[in-house]
């Protein structure tokens, strides 16, 4: 997993409504990068749902709030459209940016050993330097905690 004090590995990754997002574009700024096993299942919509609800606290104080999935676009945008998210969301496809930044991991459920995606948030400051790294997230309360985290840089 990566650090805190380390200079964010940038990306270049495709968005709901087609565009791309470039971490090194939204330099002056902090960024709140989430990433999150799957769209649309009871964890990964409580924790986009409560993004969500913040964004206007995130945006105030002048953060991007990003959620990361190996998801395809299209099925990005279906989860926005069901849950009617305002946060951007990036398709991993390939999982290279799970892989850099450590949230690709061997899972172990019920015994049988998976690979997959660790709920993890890591929040990069304005100069793109990563100022905090939550691993293992569990969803009730982080969105909150990763705000207060926000402001207080």
């Amino acid at each position: 997993m990566i650090d805190a004090g380390q200079t964010a590995p940038d990306f270049t990754l495709p968005r709901d409504g087609g565009a791309d997002v470039t971490l090194s574009s939204l330099k002056g700024g902090p960024v709140v990068l989430y990433f999150y096993p799957r769209d649309d299942t009871p964890g990964c919509t409580t924790e986009a749902n409560d993004f969500t609800a913040m964004l206007p606290d995130f945006t105030a104080a002048g953060a991007t709030v990003i959620g990361v999935s190996k998801d395809t676009v299209a099925k990005h945008e279906k989860f926005i459209a069901k849950h009617d998210l305002g946060v951007i969301l990036v398709s991993d496809a390939e999982g290279d940016l799970c892989e850099t930044y450590g949230t690709w991991v061997e899972k172990n459920m019920y015994g049988k050993k998976s690979m997959g995606i660790q709920r993890a948030t890591v929040l990069i400051d304005a100069e793109g330097v990563v100022a905090r790294v939550w691993p293992k997230v569990k969803v009730a309360g982080h969105a909150a905690e990763v705000l207060e985290a926000v402001k207080a840089l």
